[in-house]
């Protein structure tokens, strides 16, 4: 954000609302019944203004307690920079502690500081730092787990944690063992409804994940996303997604890895779009020129990874393209969110879908039991849709588009229950339905192109409508494992490479 629109922000928000005050109030009413080393988490929805409140917080506090001192904790320098700007606003003398600062011989002119969560560690450790009479410390993105480090260097101080999602980034480490209670705050809908924030429109694209690796994070890999949505049917998903819901609207790809970036990049840009990429590779002045770009280019599309979900503010944008699945409810929220900022001209946003995420998770502004989540995180994790769950619902219908490129062949369909009914009755092995419909699938393809390299392009096309074939098939089976159905994909693709290529040099030789 730059620091005209951070001032104009700062002046809007000076006049807290009222539901600002309310939250406000309640947590003061815990600072000041709470013993000492309370731990109190409290919950607010992204573009509800949680540094404001605990902004607010710091000041009030320290009028009631002039003896003692707060600081704040972040987890990203862009955060502490901001975060320094909007305490100078309520009027509260702070400073930074950062990897330049090795000592404080001036602690004693500051009532705030803002610091780096590792760096603060690090010289409490080394012991070049003395944090005296610290009587609150507000942790901000209170969700990871990296504050906990510290937790027992201020046990005689309340600690308030804020988060838009308070669901612990390591299941392993639930937030109910930091925090002694959740206060939360007023939802994503009621914050729309008051004109805080923008309507989300979502569009959903079915997409099967099944090839999907989960890693030990608890978070699909990047390494099987980049597999899949670096794929030529994924970008030409991607493509049309764009230019069937966001044509010429100011555009946030959110991807899982960089290879999937890089290919979104060049696929836009060869289709003539105005893109830019931008990874945690990127170095410091391309990024902000990059970010510069983004901000004053009206049709701007910009692919990323992981970098824009927190510590990132752009009004302006008008698309969220989800171009990942996530089993993250935090990151979900997070990616949405950077296009939630209501504006004088905007009061809606587009979200694009292409991950099953609103199926997992429920659509962004949906009521949400954060209490349940806070104190029974495991439970919620183990109970979330599954693909396999989620996909059994799918409805494949090639599109009209689609069924044109293969005009020329009589039968493009097959009925795969019936065939299997027929299997059952004439004691055959069901696996022929595999190998019939591999056979059409390439017949389809030779008799609706001219030449090799076409007709194994085309057959890319056919994805959805083999996920759906392999999809009925492993339901006439029944007990499937995931992974045999993932394995009957891979070789149901390979399968249809090699029978295209012998059809058409059996073409070949007849036309000879």
């Amino acid at each position: 954000m730059s620091k005209k629109d951070l001032l104009a922000e700062i002046e809007e928000k000076k006049e807290l609302y009222g539901y600002q005050k309310g939250d406000i109030d309640k947590i003061f009413d815990r600072i000041h019944q709470a013993k000492y080393n309370y731990h109190l988490l409290y919950q607010l929805p992204t573009g509800g203004g949680k540094t404001v409140i605990f902004s607010e917080i710091t000041r009030r506090y320290l009028e009631q307690n002039p003896s003692k001192k707060v600081i704040v904790l972040t987890h990203r320098i862009e955060l502490c920079k901001q975060t320094s700007k909007m305490l100078k606003a309520f009027q509260v003398k702070n400073k930074i502690i950062n990897s330049s600062i090795k000592e404080l011989p001036d602690y004693h002119d500051y009532s705030c500081f803002v610091a780096m969560i590792e760096t603060l560690k690090n010289r409490l450790y080394d012991e070049k730092i003395l944090l005296q009479d610290i009587g609150l410390v507000i942790v901000d993105e209170a969700h990871f787990n990296s504050f906990r480090k510290l937790f027992k260097s201020f046990e005689h101080a309340f600690i308030l944690g804020v988060t838009a999602t308070p669901l612990s980034s390591n299941i392993k480490l639930p937030m109910y063992e930091n925090y002694n209670e959740l206060i939360v705050g007023d939802t994503i809908q009621n914050l729309i409804d008051k004109g805080f924030l923008a309507k989300a429109i979502t569009y959903s694209y079915d997409v099967g994940l099944t090839s999907l690796k989960v890693g030990i994070n608890g978070d699909y890999t990047v390494k099987s996303s980049d597999f899949l949505y670096s794929s030529m049917y994924m970008q030409e998903k991607l493509l049309h997604a764009y230019t069937e819901k966001s044509l010429g609207k100011k555009t946030l790809i959110f991807n899982n890895g960089i290879h999937t970036s890089i290919h979104a990049y060049e696929s836009f840009r060869q289709a003539g779009f105005n893109i830019r990429h931008l990874d945690n590779t990127t170095p410091n002045e391309e990024r902000k020129e990059i970010l510069h770009w983004f901000k004053k280019t009206p049709d701007a599309i910009l692919t990323s990874v992981g970098i824009l979900t927190t510590g990132f503010d752009e009004p302006t944008v008008e698309t969220i393209i989800l171009n990942r699945a996530t089993k993250s409810l935090t990151l979900y929220f997070q990616m949405i969110g950077r296009g939630s900022r209501r504006l004088e001209n905007k009061h809606e946003f587009t979200v694009i879908d292409l991950g099953n995420n609103a199926l997992r998770f429920g659509l962004w502004n949906d009521p949400i039991d954060w209490q349940y989540i806070f104190k029974s995180p495991e439970y919620y994790l183990e109970h979330l849709r599954d693909d396999a769950e989620i996909e059994s619902h799918f409805k494949y219908v090639m599109p009209e588009e689609l069924q044109k490129k293969f005009s020329k062949s009589a039968s493009i369909f097959m009925d795969i229950p019936k065939e299997f009914k027929q299997t059952l009755k004439n004691n055959i092995k069901a696996k022929t339905i595999i190998d019939k419909s591999v056979a059409q699938h390439a017949q389809m393809c030779i008799e609706n192109t001219d030449d090799l390299k076409d007709a194994k392009s085309l057959a890319k096309e056919l994805q959805d409508e083999i996920e759906e074939r392999i999809k009925q098939y492993c339901n006439c089976l029944g007990n499937v494992t995931k992974n045999y159905r993932s394995w009957l994909i891979e070789d149901y693709a390979q399968r249809l490479s090699l029978s295209i290529g012998k059809l058409y040099r059996i073409k070949i030789l007849q036309e000879i």
